[in-house]
């Protein structure tokens, strides 16, 4: 009888990921809460799902760690700020690995929209008016609040202008991670935020 659990992929970007020790179950926590965040931001702006997460899964051979929307859910559930009627799970590093690698795969499929909304961003800021006053920006400004006061505890408590701040710094911080570079990116700055 042969086992049916699945080996992560040894690729160059997963060995990118590597870390010297393990995190302790408080940088477990900040990373949870960032790597959701930034799918958070990503849905936003690019109007992606969870069939879009699921297929870049399966496209970077991680169907072992994301297995189907159960699975993605109770891993989007493991950020501790999540409102959550349960199924909460511990992150483990393997999963944090996978949802960076499936973060900038999703990032580099919408670079040009993500180009477009920072350069958006840019021309708003030089005339200086309100980011929202752009229809891209607009729409995703709308969309990531009100997910985040949907999803995060916090929601009802946290001002629209600090949430329209997180948002656009988390588009900007897309760019980074569409990037050839952007998993390596990505991996480094939940390191340092934790």
């Amino acid at each position: 009888m042969s086992s049916t659990v699945k080996m992560p992929p040894t690729t160059p970007q997963w060995e990118d990921l590597l870390l010297a020790s393990q995190p302790q179950p408080v940088q477990l926590d900040n990373i949870k809460t960032q790597l959701d965040l930034v799918l958070m931001a990503l849905e936003a702006l690019a109007g992606i799902g969870s069939e879009a997460i699921l297929q870049a899964a399966s496209e970077l051979n991680l169907e072992a760690l994301v297995k189907d929307r159960v699975d993605l859910w109770r891993l989007r559930q493991s950020n501790p700020k999540r409102k959550s009627q349960g199924g909460r799970k511990k992150l483990d590093v393997e999963e944090a690995r996978a949802l960076v690698l499936i973060i900038c795969h999703l990032a580099k499929q919408h670079q040009e929209l993500i180009r477009r909304a920072v350069a958006l961003l840019e021309q708003m800021a030089e005339q200086n008016r309100e980011p929202h006053q752009a229809a891209l920006l607009g729409d995703y400004l709308d969309a990531f609040n009100n997910t985040y006061q949907e999803r995060m505890e916090d929601g009802d408590n946290i001002s629209p202008d600090v949430l329209t701040q997180l948002a656009l710094k988390l588009a900007i911080d897309l760019l980074f991670y569409s990037s050839p570079n952007g998993h390596r990116r990505l991996w480094l700055a939940l390191l340092h935020r934790s």
